[in-house]
Formats: C-alpha cells, structure tokens, sequence
C-alpha cells in the first residue's frame, strides 16, 4: 500500500521530512478494524510529532491522527462493526497512524461517522470533538446536556480545531460563550461556530471582559499557550471556577494562590491517554464519536473544515504541515483521496 512517512525528523521544507512510501497493508489484532482511508486531517500534535529531532527511524515512521475510511475487515472479538461500514477515528498515537491507504485501529475507538456528512468533512471531526468533549464533560465537572445553564465561558484559541468544536458543545450545553481571536476573520469564524462574543487575545483579557459586563468568568478552556494565560486566568475565573489544558507548559506553572485560595479546579486533557495506556473506559472515546455524529445528523453540531487539499501524497501532507505550522489556519485542514 501507499503511505506518507518518515524516516528522520526535519523541518516541513525539506523534501524527505515526509515522503511516499510502499508498506505491507496492516495485520490486524482481535479488536482492530482494517480500514480503507479515504481522508485525513492534519492536527498539531502532526507537526509536534514530525518536528526536527536527532532520531532516526529504522522502518517508515507514518503519521495521521484523524481519519475516516471504509472498513475492510474485522478483528475476531469485533461485533460493532462490519466490511463496508463508513467510520471515523483519532486512532492511537502508540501505532501507525492513518496517513496510508489502509489502518488497523482498535474497534473500540471508532465509531460509524455521520450519515449528512462527506469522508472529507467527517475527518475533521475526531480528535478535536474528543479532545472537547472530555476536557469540558469528563475532565472539568460539566454535564454534556445542561452543565453551562447560568455559567460563563472563557475558550482562548475558539477558531482553532478544538476551539470550533468546543465552542459548539459548550454553547449547546447552555454556556455564555466568550472566545478569543485576533483576526477579523478568525473573530467571523467564532461566531459563525456560536461564540456570543469574541475579544481579542492579543490584548489584556481583563478590560475586554469588564466591558462586556463580566467581572470574573466561571470556566476557561485555554487551548493556546498554558503559561501565557496562567495568571490571567487565576484573577479572572471566579471562586470554585474551573480551568481546562492541552498544551504542555514552556515552563514552571505556580499552582498556588489565586487558584489554591479560590479552591479553582485544574483539569488537564490528552486524548491519546485512553488508548495509549489501554484504560478500562477506552470504548469512551467510540461513544463520544457515536454522540457526536447523531449532534452531526440532528444538526445540533456541524464539520469544523475549512481548507481541503487533494490527492493523499507527500507534497499536499507537506503543505498541510507548512500551513499548520504558520499557524493562521482556521478550524481543520483536510485532505482526502488517493
């Protein structure tokens, strides 16, 4: 089969940073699905994975963490799923990713993926729905249905991939949604996904919250930089607030007060945590994209993509990952078809 892979870790602009390759179609294990890709989309954790490094992979190394694909066969302990079913998945980071013609993934991380939606814009959708859907209803105290009647929320980084969905479920689950971007364009995007305000988060975050009559907010979902916000948001959320993260921190965080006198919960989000470490829940996350999709073909969420490319080959992956690095995309970036 065809594959995009890497062998050395080098910057986007170098041919051989991700190239095409000929690998054997994957065995699959007794939980797995072999799945026929017929789109992807690109995330950061891509280009985090993909960045300079002085490592040097024996074998092919292949990327690709959303997808969505026909399946072609079934493990022997598969029940869910049969040949010719339409799915879609985050995958396994832990595995060969979903840049190639054929995956095998694990049965219980993915989910038939909706009926209205095109491959392309359902490859938009997983990694980011999971990665919101646990952070604000799994992670942070929130039910998914009614958690954010009477509350505020602060989401930093809105027209990003987790941002645009975020902002879906929050609003849907009956937030006061506050997101932030800093471009007209950006700002459009956040309240076409449903923010009822965006401010900018290149300027002071306090002021721009007073003058829209919030004094402190109840929850922040700070998807962009964990230091750059971290005291910020220790001033702003109110007491017993809640804070969500997915980024790594550039450096030490003070856990201390304001967040220890205000009791502010602290709730970190990876969604590759449940299949890396092969929880007893990991079926959560084919669940949670279960959910989504029915949101998706009730027409209470829609795809998050905004930009497409085509065909799957290692020029269109290697712009993919230049336009994510520059990091002026907004919502997801797809490509589909071989």
């Amino acid at each position: 089969m065809k594959a995009i892979a890497l062998t050395r870790y080098l910057p986007i602009d170098d041919p051989q940073s991700l190239m095409e390759v000929e690998l054997p179609t994957p065995a699959i294990g007794e939980y797995d699905l072999l799945v026929r890709i017929e789109a992807v989309s690109v995330n950061p954790v891509d280009t985090k994975v993909r960045s300079p490094k002085p490592q040097v992979e024996a074998q092919p190394r292949v990327l690709g963490y959303d997808a969505a694909g026909v399946v072609e066969a079934v493990g022997a302990s598969v029940k869910a799923f049969k040949p010719g079913d339409e799915v879609y998945y985050a995958g396994d980071i832990t595995r060969a990713g979903s840049n190639a013609q054929y995956q095998a993934v694990d049965a219980r991380l993915a989910a038939l993926r909706p009926r209205k939606l095109s491959a392309a814009e359902s490859a938009a959708l997983p990694l980011t729905a999971i990665t919101a859907w646990e952070l604000l209803f799994q992670r942070m105290p929130y039910d998914s249905e009614h958690g954010g009647k009477g509350k505020s929320l602060l989401i930093i980084a809105g027209a990003g991939g987790v941002g645009s969905i975020a902002i879906q479920l929050a609003r849907r689950a009956g937030f006061t949604v506050i997101a932030t971007a800093s471009r007209p364009e950006t700002q459009a995007w956040c309240r076409a996904m449903g923010a009822q305000h965006v401010i900018d988060h290149r300027q002071s975050l306090a002021p721009q919250l007073s003058a829209l009559g919030f004094s402190q907010i109840d929850a922040a979902m700070n998807l962009a930089d964990t230091v750059r916000y971290w005291d910020v948001l220790g001033e702003l959320l109110a007491p017993e607030g809640h804070v969500g993260l997915i980024v790594e921190p550039s450096a030490p965080l003070h856990i201390g007060d304001p967040y220890k006198a205000k009791c502010i919960g602290i709730h970190w989000e990876m969604m590759f945590a449940r299949p890396r470490f092969k929880t007893p829940d990991m079926a959560e996350q084919g669940r949670i994209l279960a959910r989504v999709a029915s949101l998706v073909d009730s027409g209470e969420l829609r795809s998050i993509q905004q930009e497409s490319l085509s065909p799957i080959n290692a020029e269109n992956m290697r712009e993919a990952h230049r336009r994510l690095e520059s990091g002026t995309t907004i919502g997801k970036l797809v490509v589909s078809g071989w």
